[in-house]
């Protein structure tokens, strides 16, 4: 692929604890992984894909450079849009054949 067509900027987010001020904690998502380039391929078919359209949210497949930082990636974290804004739930974490390039299953609307 060429660089071209990695044309978003994606940050990617990890859920960690932090004080309440009350003796208690939260539970909040900070940045790990400043924005890197980013390219999004929007599903369009298949019932789950459909099924999650109806309800509100948006499966997208978003591709990353294979890095030292983006192989630490988790189901647990979250990719953020950096430029709409709009956070994503990861769902899938697949290396490609060629290692070059990580392909995430992320869902929008679904709560974090």
């Amino acid at each position: 692929m060429s660089a071209g067509r990695m044309t978003e900027r994606v940050a990617f987010d990890e859920r960690g604890d932090a004080e309440d001020g009350h003796g208690g904690a939260v539970s909040a998502f900070a940045e790990v992984i400043a924005p890197v380039a980013a390219e999004f391929k929007h599903l369009r078919g298949g019932e789950a894909v459909q099924a999650a359209r109806l309800a509100g949210q948006h499966v997208v497949v978003i591709r990353v450079r294979a890095s030292s930082q983006t192989r630490l990636i988790t189901t647990e974290w979250r990719a953020r849009d950096v430029r709409t804004g709009v956070v994503y739930a990861i769902r899938d974490i697949e290396p490609e054949v060629n290692r070059a390039y990580i392909s995430l299953t992320c869902q929008s609307g679904v709560a974090s």
